[in-house]
């Protein structure tokens, strides 16, 4: 695994992560018909909360980010990309796994959606998620709170 740290994001980060969304989600986007290079970007910049985001660092390089947003009934697991070289090599369930182990510390439900077809899907299986439900895009995914950890790896 790469030697990499996650910090907390701030504002001045937004393009950066918003540029980089845009290239993880692409193949996706386009397979499933819905890729617009101005509206993938304009997303992230319209959910980007700083205060609810970490910037994972390889290198001292932006490599990816995720945001773990507090909601009424649950958590939301939001804008968690990693570039596409780093991705398969440890990294993802490492920030994953650090970010589960808090939730599970406070008993909190984490929710996400994922792109159908998005090989991302198998990594929060892994961890745990289960599916709520469907769309023609997205799949929802639930995790419940572990009893002493999180899910496998």
């Amino acid at each position: 695994m790469a030697d990499w740290k996650i910090r907390p994001a701030s504002a001045a980060d937004v393009e950066a992560v918003a540029e980089l969304r845009a290239v993880v989600l692409r193949a996706d986007l386009e397979r499933l018909g819905r890729y617009d290079e101005h509206r993938v970007r304009q997303r992230l910049r319209a959910g980007f909360t700083p205060e609810h985001t970490w910037v994972i660092e390889v290198s001292g390089a932006l490599a990816g980010c995720v945001a773990l947003r507090p909601a009424q009934d649950a958590h939301r697991l939001e804008h968690f990309y990693l570039g596409p070289d780093l991705q398969g090599r440890g990294i993802g369930s490492a920030v994953l796994r650090l970010l589960l182990e808090r939730c599970d510390r406070d008993r909190v439900l984490v929710r996400l959606n994922v792109l159908r077809g998005s090989r991302a899907r198998e990594l929060y299986e892994r961890h745990g998620f289960t599916v709520e439900s469907e769309d023609p895009v997205d799949v929802f995914m639930v995790r419940e709170p572990a009893a002493g950890g999180t899910g496998t790896d």
